[in-house]
């Protein structure tokens, strides 16, 4: 599916050096295929805002080509942001009462750092449920990613999150229990999904809200689930937009963060990513850092140009798969008076017959 570059958000041309097929808006005027619009509402911290943006354009733009494909950033001004994240915001994302006025053909919520244990004091909860009431009425599917997911659960459903002993981070094997929903329609029965959060939302409460689990983990429980419309509102806890070395990434912004005294203990390793050559690397830059955090030194620089080329992605294929046929859903759904070819087991006519 052919992204439109509707702005000049730098991602665009990062995908394109990637060699994903970016097309101006000139040359999207010039095509005959219709376009879809799906919005994205980032509210992801700043060190994560701009990544967040090409791991989702990334997905998305590599879904079935059914249509041409116009992408709307927007994110909350209730978010607390630095400058340069500010400006480029300003610079390069919408504002909701445009994107609203123009409407969406389908909604992705990303996850966000919160400060709270109740997700309702967060400063960012008012608007963010106007944008969920405001989606659930006129667009046609809703993603909601790790944070957003738990959002949702408790504004619409009264599922609180529940917090964990320790945090579920790493990359886990899960498994599907619900092969006939469309959404994961040619994935692998088993596959793994990144997992990075403090908090989950258990099978039972996903059931007692009445939602379809789609995906499960027997060590990190439910990653996919639906609303029971079986479309309206797609869940996920896991984070299968993730590069490669992002939860890396996420480990060297825990060791600063023990570095600059904002954490007390030196990081445990994500599960399930680092061989025994990589941890002994890795063993051996904490006992450098150790030194330097009590010697009062500059901390060591992090060894990612030894570790990287033994990182591997386990997940991208399935994630490619989920997103291409989540937006072939919404492509199907929102042209339902239209003759289109189905997806296996879809019929816009009756979507809840499955």
């Amino acid at each position: 599916m052919p992204l439109i570059a509707n702005s000049a958000l730098p991602a665009f041309k990062k995908l394109q050096s990637e060699g994903m097929t970016v097309l101006s808006s000139d040359r999207a005027a010039d095509q005959t295929i219709r376009e879809l619009h799906i919005g994205i509402l980032n509210m992801m911290p700043d060190s994560a805002l701009e990544a967040t943006e090409r791991q989702f354009l990334r997905l998305v733009g590599n879904s079935n080509p059914v249509a041409q494909l116009n992408v709307h950033l927007f994110s909350l001004n209730e978010l607390e942001r630095g400058e340069k994240a500010s400006q480029h915001i300003d610079d390069y994302y919408e504002d909701f009462a445009d994107i609203k006025a123009a409407g969406l053909d389908g909604l992705i919520i990303t996850g966000a750092n919160v400060s709270q244990p109740d997700l309702s004091q967060e400063s960012f909860w008012q608007p963010l449920t106007e944008v969920i009431d405001w989606a659930e009425q006129h667009v046609t599917s809703i993603l909601c990613s790790c944070l957003a997911t738990h959002a949702v659960l408790q504004f619409k459903y009264d599922q609180l999150r529940l917090p964990l002993a320790e945090k579920c981070w790493g990359v886990y094997s899960h498994r599907v229990i619900n092969k006939s929903h469309p959404l994961v329609s040619n994935t692998d029965t088993r596959f793994n999904v990144p997992h990075s959060r403090y908090n989950d939302v258990p099978p039972s409460s996903f059931a007692d809200a009445g939602l379809k689990v789609l995906v499960e983990s027997p060590d990190v429980g439910v990653h996919m689930a639906v609303s029971n419309d079986y479309y309206k509102l797609v869940f996920l806890q896991g984070h299968q937009e993730y590069d490669t070395i992002s939860l890396t990434k996420e480990y060297k912004r825990e060791i600063l963060n023990f570095y600059n005294d904002h954490r007390n203990d030196y990081p445990v390793y994500p599960e399930n990513i680092f061989d025994a050559r990589t941890r002994a690397i890795l063993d051996e830059y904490q006992q450098s850092v150790t030194a330097a955090t009590n010697s009062g030194k500059e901390i060591p620089e992090f060894p990612e140009a030894l570790i990287s080329e033994r990182l591997f992605n386990t997940w991208r294929d399935t994630a490619s798969a989920v997103m291409s046929n989540w937006v072939g859903m919404v492509y199907q759904l929102t042209n339902a008076d239209r003759k289109l070819p189905l997806m296996d087991g879809l019929d816009p006519q009756n979507p809840l017959d499955l």
